[in-house]
């Protein structure tokens, strides 16, 4: 019986009686979250972009499968971007297991600095079509549909803990910070850094070789579709 709980189950009956069971289940059945390290940023450039220190793409594997945890990946499927030019990777050739995609573009547009940085940085072609909200340049979110709030909390509900990665760790930390100036508690939410640094054992690979061609099995990608077009735009 060691290894045995003991369970006393109290059902309402109709009628008004109550009712009592006893159960035993096994103590491995019960799953138990342990507890996460506080956030904390790591140190240098990693920290400026909101990288947090103890879960990022190093240890990633340590903390799947969470019950009360979302796991969410930013980038796009093609980005328009020419992310290349920096060494990264326009395609969304592979993911972690778990994650769910959504583009980061696709829920708030980008600055004109921003932009403009980039293209100093010789990255040209970024996102520019239709968003879920608008950011302004004094770093507020407008929606720029009226659905687009609960389409926010749905696909970042406010009761979870929020793991973001991106391709290097500037679309996670532009999400995490949409999400607390909207109102989400800021330690609830990771920006866990770069899937093009991840070398753990829970890739999922969407580049495939065929007849010598490469190809993008997008089929595979968990991914949330933004149906704009039957949105309803606020004037």
């Amino acid at each position: 019986m060691k290894n045995k709980i003991l369970i006393v189950v109290i059902s309402l009956i109709i009628g008004g009686t109550i009712g009592a069971g006893v159960c035993l289940i096994n103590k491995k059945d019960l799953k138990v979250e342990e507890p996460l390290p506080a956030p904390e940023l790591s140190e240098g450039l990693r920290g400026v972009y909101g990288i947090d220190k103890n879960i990022n793409e190093q240890t990633i594997d340590n903390y799947l499968n969470r019950t009360d945890t979302v796991y969410r990946d930013v980038r796009m499927l093609i980005d328009t971007a020419s992310w290349e030019n920096k060494g990264g990777d326009r395609y969304l050739s592979g993911y972690i297991k778990g994650f769910e995609v959504i583009p980061a573009p696709y829920l708030a547009n980008y600055k004109e600095e921003y932009i403009k940085q980039k293209e100093k940085e010789n990255v040209s072609g970024l996102y520019t079509g239709n968003a879920l909200f608008k950011l302004t340049d004094d770093d507020k979110y407008i929606p720029n549909y009226t659905e687009s709030i609960d389409i926010l909390e749905t696909i970042f509900p406010k009761d979870k803990n929020i793991f973001i990665i991106c391709g290097a760790g500037g679309y996670a930390g532009q999400v995490k910070n949409m999400l607390v100036s909207l109102g989400w508690d800021e330690n609830k939410i990771r920006d866990i850094g770069g899937y093009w640094y991840y070398e753990g054992k829970n890739k999922i690979e969407i580049k495939e070789t065929i007849n010598g061609k490469d190809f993008y099995n997008f089929s595979k990608v968990p991914y949330y579709n933004i149906d704009f077009e039957n949105l309803h735009k606020i004037k």
